[in-house]
């Protein structure tokens, strides 16, 4: 993307500066996106960003300056003004010796997103339109949207790193609302991955639609959830969102470091039930997925939880650095325009071993989640809240009545500890855009089916 004697010039220039070390991080972004809503295709966009953002450590202190002009003098400029920002001043010569690092793709590319027609990318939404509304004419309004990415990076610093990665992104949503009696309900289904467009020779984007109807539809007979402690079963592939919110956040070093974390200070401490072992990995083809992280370090495993005690946090090149450990390969960062932060990648509990079907049977009343919506937490007490966007009683070991959206209720520590049974049918999760301090990039969380033994459900009627 940039000449390597440009890059070491450049880090050359920041070290001369007064840096104690640099870094240039180079992004190229190209994306496509389709939207529709109510039958008609809203918008078909396309767009590329390229620019560079350089980062100068002085001690404690960190300067930073992105700019758009990859010329090396474009960034000179901004490598001196990151330097000056970090520390005044300087002098003497300092060189820096790069050496290239062989990074494996992240996931294979069948089809590039970039080579398929706009046409036939708007085509799946009116497939999925026309399969949601064909399910009821209860159906009122269907919306969907696909978009596709590529994201080129380059890291180079002044320990001679050099790496390079090229990540291709797709995903698809589709929303669809039904009207009846209890007013509207709102069903929502996507998929996101690393891969390209051969993606949707293996998902039918006719299914997901359905999928999504049938959730509204089921919603318009529901009745009111209960309000107060119940058990609660969460199937798989639905409650990593909670666990990637309540309790992976709190892992994150920076919030650690910052004292805004539950679970400062616990490592060695059985923190959850002796059954939950929680995993930040690389999983091939899922959407939190990459080759290395936005600061050049390779993606890696990181137990987080095992067997209930936590075991270690997630770590970026500045917080291990503060720390004199090992980084973790969770650096990562929104843009060229952003300074990397520690972030998960994909969050999930560990599989068990007992039979799904078994767990339901051995739970005589209860609430079954089925999919999870948005939520909050508040990392220094893990108390968080989320919606409920599609729930059912358990009754006697079966599941009946479908409940209307309510909020879920907890603490994080509380919930790991409870969690006194988990399925042997792991699953990852639905694609998630996670938030933190102002920037977003893509994650993905795990989970088998589990029984949670009390939570706090804030619906309408008693338990």
């Amino acid at each position: 993307m940039i000449e390597e004697g440009v890059l070491q010039r450049v880090l050359g220039a920041a070290l001369r500066s007064g840096g104690e070390w640099a870094e240039v991080f180079v992004e190229d972004r190209r994306s496509s996106t389709a939207v529709l809503d109510d039958g008609k295709v809203e918008r078909v966009t396309s767009g590329r960003d390229r620019g560079a953002g350089i980062r100068v450590v002085v001690g404690e202190t960190t300067g930073f300056a992105h700019t758009a002009d990859l010329s090396e003098q474009g960034l000179r400029d901004a490598a001196e003004a990151a330097a000056a920002a970090a520390r005044g001043g300087g002098g003497g010569t300092k060189t820096v010796a790069l050496t290239r690092r062989h990074v494996e793709p992240a996931g294979r590319v069948e089809i590039n997103p970039e080579d398929v027609a706009k046409r036939d990318k708007v085509a799946l939404l009116l497939r999925a339109n026309d399969a949601a509304r064909a399910k009821s004419d209860a159906i009122r309004q269907v919306s969907g949207a696909y978009q596709d990415g590529r994201r080129r990076i380059l890291v180079a610093n002044s320990d001679g790193l050099l790496a390079e990665d090229d990540q291709i992104r797709t995903l698809f949503n589709v929303t669809a609302v039904a009207t009846g009696d209890t007013g509207m309900q709102t069903g929502y289904k996507s998929i996101g991955v690393t891969k390209g467009f051969e993606v949707f020779k293996e998902v039918s984007v006719e299914e997901l639609a359905e999928d999504a109807a049938r959730q509204a539809l089921v919603k318009l007979s529901a009745r009111p959830a209960p309000s107060g402690e119940v058990t609660v079963v969460i199937p798989s592939g639905t409650g990593g969102v909670l666990f990637h919110e309540a309790c992976g956040h709190g892992l994150e070093a920076d919030l650690v470091q910052k004292e805004t974390s539950v679970y400062r200070g616990k490592v060695g401490e059985l923190v959850a039930s002796p059954l939950v072992t929680l995993v930040d990995e690389p999983i091939e083809f899922e959407w939190g997925n990459y080759a290395i992280d936005d600061e050049g370090h390779p993606a890696q495993r990181s137990v987080l939880i095992q067997d209930g005690v936590l075991t270690d946090y997630m770590w970026d090149w500045l917080r291990a650095r503060k720390e004199g450990r090992e980084q973790s390969g969770n650096g990562r960062r929104q843009t060229y325009q952003h300074l990397p932060m520690v972030r998960m990648t994909n969050t999930s509990v560990s599989n068990g071993t007992e039979d799904p079907a078994d767990i339901i049977r051995d739970t005589p009343s209860g609430v079954y989640i089925a999919a999870l919506g948005g939520g909050q937490v508040n990392t220094a007490t893990g108390d968080f809240v989320f919606g409920m966007n599609e729930a059912y009683l358990i009754e006697n070991g079966e599941i009946t009545e479908p409940l209307r959206t309510a909020n879920l209720i907890g603490n994080g520590p509380e919930v790991l500890r409870n969690i006194d049974v988990l399925g042997n049918d792991w699953e990852i999760g639905r694609p998630g855009m996670c938030g933190k301090d102002g920037q977003s990039v893509p994650v993905g969380h795990g989970n088998p089916t589990l029984r949670v033994t009390k939570m706090t459900v804030g619906g309408t009627a008693g338990a």
